[in-house]
């Protein structure tokens, strides 16, 4: 049975340097080896090959046709080690690779968005993939090794008891949104006691407390449920009806439409925090994109006029 190691990486090497040089010798020089280490190696792989691969001539060696095939495909593995090489360095460099990103549907209006784009002007070489889920299943996705990052929140039961390692990005607030035409539209802010009348358009999931009950409870009263919408887009269209208010985190008032307004809470506000979660080992692209992520209350210039951020002091 032919020798397996003959045609180990070093080996593939040997061949296809005396294969370039014409010469024992010359491949010896080149590598390191001493000429008889050469030619014990090249008597493995032939032994190994089932024949010559090489002519001896008088000043030098040529291949033989049994040779130039090996040679072929010698040099065809070692460009795809060489290129794995350089792939490997770029991933563990955060130069290259795959990034592979999940968030929830709130933090891909703008947050993940505005952070990708940042992200991919600094390493365009970084492949970007990105994945929507609610916080459990992209807890369930990171766990499994299928992502490298996920924006997480704490809402509405928490992060797991066993959540990987998480940074917190930011303390997302709560604004009311409300028809253009509402008696308290044009208030700087408005009072949750002033609500309590109010039909309110949600769709949390039923039987576990969310921020509206809690923020109600404390202001004394229990909001009246009203349409159970999930999607943004839905939820936008029954207050531009004038069926309804609703509670819109910051992180989604950039997809609050020009017929909709969007005001501070005063007093004990609802807020959720949001995180970074990653795996025990991270990959550095990983960790430059948390980092950028948690620039963006500084970046952005999403919230309408009437709830102002920081200024936006960020570039690339």
């Amino acid at each position: 049975m032919p020798d397996e190691n003959a045609f180990d990486t070093a080996a593939l090497r040997l061949l296809d340097e005396v294969a370039r040089s014409g010469s024992f010798t010359a491949a010896a020089e080149l590598l390191g080896y001493t000429q008889s280490a050469v030619s014990r190696r090249v008597a493995a792989l032939e032994r190994a090959a089932g024949g010559p691969l090489f002519e001896r001539l008088a000043r030098g060696v040529r291949l033989t046709p049994a040779g130039a095939a090996l040679h072929r495909h010698a040099v065809a593995v070692l460009d795809r080690l060489d290129r794995a090489g350089e792939e490997l360095a770029a991933i563990h460099g955060g130069r290259g690779g795959t990034l592979r990103v999940g968030a929830f549907a709130t933090a891909n209006v703008d947050l993940v968005p505005q952070t990708l784009k940042r992200f991919a002007a600094r390493r365009p070489g970084v492949e970007l993939r990105l994945v929507e889920e609610l916080t459990g299943r992209l807890m369930e996705r990171l766990r499994a090794g299928a992502l490298d990052v996920a924006v997480i929140s704490d809402y509405p039961a928490g992060l797991p008891a066993d959540a990987p390692r998480t940074v917190l990005l930011r303390e997302d607030r709560l604004f009311v949104a409300l028809p253009a035409g509402h008696r308290l539209a044009g208030d700087a802010d408005v009072d949750l006691r002033d609500l309590a009348d109010e039909t309110w358009i949600e769709a949390a999931p039923r039987g576990q407390p969310t921020l509206l009950v809690t923020a109600c409870a404390a202001a004394g009263f229990t909001p009246r449920s009203g349409l159970r919408v999930a999607g943004w887009a839905g939820k936008f269209g029954c207050l531009a009806a004038g069926l309804g208010v609703t509670l819109v985190p910051e992180l989604a008032a950039r997809a609050v439409p020009p017929d909709l307004v969007l005001r501070p809470l005063r007093g004990m506000a609802p807020v959720r925090k949001v995180y970074a979660a990653l795996p025990d080992e991270p990959l550095p692209a990983a960790l430059e994109l948390v980092e950028l992520l948690g620039q963006w209350g500084a970046c952005t210039t999403a919230l309408p006029t009437s709830v102002t951020p920081s200024p936006p002091v960020c570039g690339t």
